[in-house]
């Protein structure tokens, strides 16, 4: 069976679902305040048309799945839906991004399921800050979600952090002291430009190099792993005496665009090749005409070949995302 590759020799081995644009929180980075228009029902996939795509994208040799949202978990039926894609042969890796809210209460039947590992993003430990960030009190059930998580297997427990100057940089070195204690993998990325409300400001951003600074001016970092064969976006480190992991993600000031291996499909129906391009494929009007899996498999290469071999962020040329992340998924 051919695999997908696309046109500049990358194998795309990696599907990022976003089963909804639904959200419990109203993150600053992510939507404005009073939250955005979200899509009819009715033009939201249904499980059976994802796991359609899924099934014919494994049949090409793509082995990883990541759910996405919007928050998946305000989706009725989720773990339903990850249990048939648990059983699709050839998915080594099943994985779901949230913001945590809902975990404590779902960790045990996502595992159960067949859900492998989770992504909680988490911007802030303290209170009042959280708040501002996500424009909701929800720090203690997304700290108790992280222990259960760990409690039931889900690992590696993976945190993201967007660092924000001048707003959550304060906090660099609380989260990646974590990984003392705990066997938590905080993976810091880069402040990216998205089109919302409070739009992105350059003078907000801070590199991954000045993260670095930070951290190793309280201690070395021992790097993890050959830094030129990245199994994922991460440049991965951790403390001599830590049980965790620090990774640094950026996708700004050090893309790893050369090594994509990664296709995005929105919760209303669209291909996506890059985050940061709005080139996307229809894809939910073929399901729903009645398409054959070869007329599917044949809009699945031809997205795939369409991949740009990189993005423009820090060029002239580059123009934000006209989506927000909760339509493309995280």
């Amino acid at each position: 069976m051919s695999k997908l590759i696309d046109s500049y020799n990358r194998p795309i081995d990696y599907l990022r679902i976003s089963v909804t644009d639904r959200c419990n929180l109203r993150c600053v980075y992510c939507m404005p305040a009073d939250g955005i228009p979200l899509t009819e029902s009715e033009n939201i996939l249904r499980y059976e048309e994802l796991l359609r795509i899924a099934t014919i994208a494994v049949r090409h040799g793509v082995t990883k799945i990541r759910l996405t949202g919007g928050e998946p978990l305000v989706r009725k039926g989720i773990v339903g839906f990850i249990e048939e894609l648990a059983k699709l042969e050839g998915v080594e890796d099943l994985s779901l991004t949230t913001n945590g809210v809902l975990l404590k209460d779902f960790a045990a039947s996502l595992k159960k399921a067949g859900l492998k590992r989770i992504n909680v993003s988490l911007d802030s430990l303290k209170r009042d800050r959280f708040q501002k960030i996500t424009r909701g009190d929800f720090l203690s059930q997304v700290l108790e979600g992280l222990e259960e998580a760990e409690r039931i297997g889900l690992t590696p427990v993976k945190i993201n952090c967007v660092v924000i100057k001048e707003f959550n940089d304060d906090e660099i070195l609380d989260f990646a002291l974590l990984t003392k204690t705990k066997p938590y993998h905080i993976r810091f990325i880069e402040y990216m430009p998205f089109e919302v409300e409070e739009t992105w400001q350059k003078d907000k951003y801070i590199s991954t190099s000045e993260l670095m600074k930070i951290i190793n001016s309280f201690q070395e970092l021992i790097p993890l792993g050959n830094p030129e064969k990245r199994t994922g976006p991460a440049k991965r480190y951790r403390f001599k005496d830590g049980i965790g992991e620090i990774g640094l993600i950026s996708p700004v000031s050090d893309h790893f665009c050369s090594s994509c291996n990664r296709l995005r499909l929105t919760a209303d129906g669209k291909l996506r090749t890059c985050l940061f391009s709005d080139d996307e494929v229809d894809i939910k009007t073929a399901l729903r005409s009645d398409c054959t899996d070869k007329e599917l498999e044949d809009l699945l290469f031809n997205a795939v070949r369409k991949k740009p071999e990189r993005h423009n962020i820090n060029e002239n040329i580059f123009k934000k995302c006209s989506r927000t992340m909760s339509f493309i998924g995280g």
